[in-house]
């Protein structure tokens, strides 16, 4: 009987959290988008990373709010890590919260966004003040994820570039590593788990799982790309290698202790 209550009253909870998450969107839209994006005396970046810190304690507090409600508990290994500029974090994508988790631990963080919500009318906005990159541009992409590395920026990005599936394997895409080798960057890989198994690719947000989730998120230590380059002997074939080498990193059980 209590564990009935306790499941259902997660169901609720969960669709409080995702209203509190969509207020907070339309917030953002019609009071700091009107004026941040009127404050011209600031420059292009400086309206970036005010917008970008924005974010970062709205996912702080948003994850907060899960965690009071009793949908989650989580534990962060390694934070200390991304305490530095220029990061190129690369983690994989098991649920609907990791980009979440991600920015909530990160104050400056850039990432790469569907083009789809570059323009839909609620988000564009938003997105046009934080200058993240989107994902429709082209040959320019890995151009631009390069160029907001050098301006010091942490850029997050998911190789898979979607939702891991639950009953399907881990495909990545060769972009990140692109990146990676034509930068060149270190990698700095997160690795998150979640247990048991929720907000994933193919189930819907009220099918709850038997008890709170609990996730884990373990910053590593990074990965050398110059070993890739130089073993290689070209950006094309290091990039497939790195590309090889990742998909089978993070196909590993997460390491619930972060080496130091």
């Amino acid at each position: 009987m209590l564990e009935h209550l306790n499941r259902g009253w997660r169901v609720i909870a969960t669709a409080i959290a995702f209203s509190v998450f969509g207020l907070g969107g339309l917030l953002l839209r019609l009071v700091a988008v009107p004026l941040l994006g009127g404050c011209r005396w600031w420059s292009r970046e400086q309206r970036a990373r005010i917008a970008r810190r924005g974010v970062h304690l709205s996912f702080r507090a948003f994850i907060e709010l899960m965690r009071v409600l009793g949908i989650l508990t989580y534990e962060v290994h390694g934070r200390q890590r991304l305490d530095r500029q220029g990061l190129l974090i690369l983690a994989n994508h098991p649920t609907l919260l990791d980009v979440v988790f991600l920015i909530s631990l990160v104050p400056n963080a850039d990432c790469v966004v569907k083009g789809s919500l570059a323009r839909n009318p609620f988000t564009r906005g938003a997105l046009r003040l934080t200058d993240y990159i989107c994902n429709d541009s082209g040959a320019g992409l890995v151009e631009d994820c390069i160029a907001s590395l050098q301006r010091g920026n942490n850029l997050i990005i998911f190789p898979e570039g979607t939702r891991t599936p639950v009953d399907g394997p881990m495909k990545l895409q060769r972009g990140a590593a692109n990146i990676a080798v034509r930068g060149p960057n270190d990698i700095t890989p997160v690795q998150i788990r979640c247990e048991p198994r929720s907000l994933t690719k193919g189930l819907p947000w009220w099918r709850v799982p038997p008890r709170p989730m609990h996730f884990t998120v373990a910053v590593q230590p990074d990965l050398a790309v110059r070993a890739f380059l130089e073993a290689a002997g070209g950006e094309a074939i290091a990039a497939r290698e790195l590309t090889t080498y990742l998909h089978d990193y993070f196909s590993k059980d997460v390491s619930i202790h972060a080496r130091a």
